[in-house]
């Protein structure tokens, strides 16, 4: 007989109804043959052109489409009007309209794309984390919390 406080035994992976997938995952690879469309003809800030420049050669490009257009030529505009006249309420609008765009790690995060990584960047990463911890001069580990210890 079973007792009433034990759990039931978990449901066979097959049977569960959430399985926690993810459907919107996307490795994104930068496209060296997308072309940035032309910006709207007017007199843009040196700073609006590269950002334009810096959003197309991204890997985020490929993801986008021709309907993102239209929100990206309004982020120009913003930006450009922020780089002549700079103020809070343009700093907001911008940050709020960058999330659609995943133009920075936490709404590429949110948005669940994540930019592959080359070897050689693969292979930093893993120098970096192999190297012993970092010694001052008189021979002594240089992270202060080396000296703690369990009482």
């Amino acid at each position: 007989m079973r007792c009433s406080s034990m759990a039931p035994p978990p449901k066979p992976a097959g049977m569960r109804q959430r399985r926690n997938r993810v459907s919107t995952n996307a490795k994104l690879v930068a496209d060296p043959k997308l072309k940035a469309p032309e910006l709207p003809d007017r007199s843009w800030h040196s700073m609006t052109v590269a950002w334009w420049e810096d959003v197309w050669s991204s890997p985020m490009a490929p993801e986008y489409d021709d309907s993102d257009r239209h929100g990206l030529f309004l982020m120009a505009v913003l930006i450009d009007e922020f780089w002549l006249s700079p103020s809070k309420e343009l700093a907001a609008e911008i940050r709020l309209q960058r999330q659609a765009f995943g133009l920075s790690p936490i709404d590429r995060r949110r948005l669940q794309w994540e930019i592959e990584r080359g070897d050689e960047a693969n292979e930093r990463t893993k120098k970096r984390r192999a190297k012993p911890a970092a010694k001052v001069a008189d021979g002594e580990p240089a992270d202060p919390r080396s000296i703690l210890h369990v009482v």
